[in-house]
């Protein structure tokens, strides 16, 4: 691939209410980060922080500065709610209470 190769990716973002898939057109050997600002999606989404928020390419997480090829998905992830370890946590201990005190009458 010759460095004025054009390529088309998709830069996804979602929210609980809405999601968005913008393809852009971009030269080989462009950077994660690069295709992400040229998508025009941080204007969109102004809560996306690209210093905090994790990214990947078809759900494999990678850096910004990695380097694209033809038809890659970048996503853009958001910060999680819960931690699920502690979620699956809480859930084990309610079921565990519910258990206990099931069987009188």
């Amino acid at each position: 691939m010759s460095q004025n190769e054009i390529i088309t990716v998709e830069v996804v973002y979602a929210t609980a209410a809405k999601q968005k898939l913008l393809k852009v057109k971009v030269p080989s050997g462009t950077t994660a980060q690069v295709a992400i600002e040229k998508s025009g999606i941080l204007a969109e989404f102004p809560e996306i922080d690209l210093a905090t928020q994790k990214i990947g390419i078809f759900a494999k997480a990678v850096k910004l500065d990695t380097v694209l090829r033809e038809k890659d998905r970048v996503e853009i992830y958001r910060p999680l709610i819960a931690d699920p370890k502690e979620v699956r946590r809480q859930r084990a201990a309610e079921g565990k209470i519910m258990k206990k005190g099931g069987g009188e009458v």
